[in-house]
């Protein structure tokens, strides 16, 4: 059974029967803006979020970074599936727009922290935006192993906003846990979250 995240909640990796887990992905999921059309009509607008990876040090500087344009980390430890520039069209399919794949046992030792930011390529903000939301899964997206889930959207504070910082996993210890975030910030780009990251959230 999988966790249901609220903001600022922390969790443990680890396999159901004991252990940290050693390979997760990270899938997020979001819905096309409806808007009427012409003569009474409804149309759905496509939404390109992109959904990327940061790797940080102790020292809260960047090492490395995982997005559309980066498909891999260059240690090899983080994947990416590509960019969604879309959305779900009809109504939540359940199903992961990106994912981002995370070996953990791979993760070079100097990164401590990974966070995990979406930001509106085409600038729509996330106040019309119907549903967003991550889910963490124990092993392969779409096998049935959603280890947790984070609802990411549904906030009054996100209107006017085209950023967001959804969570980091993070080492503790000799495992890594997951934060919930879901900060919608005020910067632009995938560039100045992740410096709005390495302020707010590394220290």
């Amino acid at each position: 059974m999988s966790i249901d995240l609220a903001k600022g909640q922390r969790i443990s990796l680890e396999k159901e029967g004991g252990g940290a887990l050693d390979y997760i992905e990270i899938g997020v999921n979001w819905g096309a803006i409806e808007k009427k059309g012409f003569f009474g009509g409804k149309k759905n607008v496509a939404v390109d979020l992109d959904a990327s990876v940061g790797m940080f040090n102790a020292e809260g500087n960047l090492v490395d970074a995982v997005w559309y344009g980066q498909l891999k980390s260059k240690c090899r430890s983080i994947l990416h599936s590509g960019d969604d520039r879309v959305g779900d069209t009809g109504g939540d399919d359940g199903e992961d727009n990106e994912v981002v794949q995370i070996s953990l046992n791979k993760v070079p030792k100097n990164v401590t922290t990974l966070a995990l930011v979406l930001n509106s390529y085409s600038q729509q903000n996330f106040g019309v935006i119907p549903f967003a939301g991550i889910r963490i899964h124990n092993g392969k997206a779409g096998t049935g192993s959603v280890f947790a889930t984070f609802d990411v959207a549904n906030d009054p504070t996100f209107s006017g906003k085209v950023s967001m910082i959804m969570g980091s996993v993070y080492r503790h210890d000799n495992s890594w846990k997951f934060r919930s975030i879901g900060a919608a910030i005020t910067e632009k780009d995938l560039k100045e979250s992740l410096t709005a990251f390495s302020r707010d959230y590394t220290n």
